[in-house]
């Protein structure tokens, strides 16, 4: 082991750990196209990828359009025998906002509309900046950090999916038509699954690191040597 690698190993600096075994490897910077997986148990580390911040802050904003077209437009409409009712996921949340299923329902609408829209403005925050080559902005490691943070909290896809089961007993009850709502419900399944897809936490670390490095180098004075803190 070379005395680089040794003060690595003792300090924890240019260290990543397996998310799933944490199995900790030596940083390696790697060239776009590459990938890096786990020696124990070959999970993907980092897989770099030309335009992958621009195709992330893609997603995030359509999945904050989707969001608010989930919320006012119609969910769903429900008719029996020349009757018929329709509604939105903010008229639920009206229906139900007193009494004691109103704690209940706060946690509903934050679980699968708050939250993943949070987690987008803050994916979009993170990257705007980073995408066009320019320094991060403040706080933008905190930010992310929130953003990863938040990502099992964001279950708009186990909303569609009981959704969808709990309406199969519905329909031989009544006649039920999906309104645009449901639908963009069902496109942010694809759109997560495509974010996650290009999403790469050890390149998005990476980038906010090496800017901060650069902004630190940009304000020491000349012949000062910069510090290289851990991440905040």
């Amino acid at each position: 082991m070379t005395t680089q690698a040794q003060y690595d190993m003792a300090t924890g600096r240019g260290m990543i750990a397996c998310p799933r075994c944490d199995a900790l490897h030596l940083r390696e910077d790697l060239a776009i196209g590459d990938t890096a997986r786990c020696a124990r148990c070959n999970t993907v580390l980092a897989r770099p990828r030309a335009g992958a911040f621009t195709q992330i802050i893609a997603f995030a904003i359509t999945t904050m359009v989707l969001m608010v077209g989930a919320i006012f437009f119609p969910f769903l409409e429900i008719s029996r025998m020349g009757f018929g009712n329709e509604t939105s996921l903010f008229g639920v949340a009206m229906a139900f906002s007193e009494g004691l299923l109103a704690p209940l329902t706060v946690a509903t609408l934050g679980m699968i509309v708050a939250l993943p829209a949070i987690r987008a403005a803050l994916l979009v925050y993170t990257l705007l900046p980073l995408s066009r080559g320019k320094p991060a902005w403040r706080h933008a490691a905190r930010a992310f950090r929130a953003s990863e943070w938040l990502k099992p909290w964001s279950m708009a896809e186990i909303f569609i999916i009981g959704t969808s089961v709990a309406l199969v007993k519905v329909a031989g009850l009544a006649t039920v038509s999906f309104g645009p709502a449901f639908w963009a419900f069902f496109g942010l399944i694809f759109i997560n699954i495509a974010n996650y897809s290009f999403m790469c936490s050890t390149t998005v670390w990476d980038a906010i690191e090496d800017s901060q490095r650069a902004q630190r180098r940009a304000s020491l004075p000349p012949g000062a040597t910069p510090t290289d803190p851990a991440r905040t």
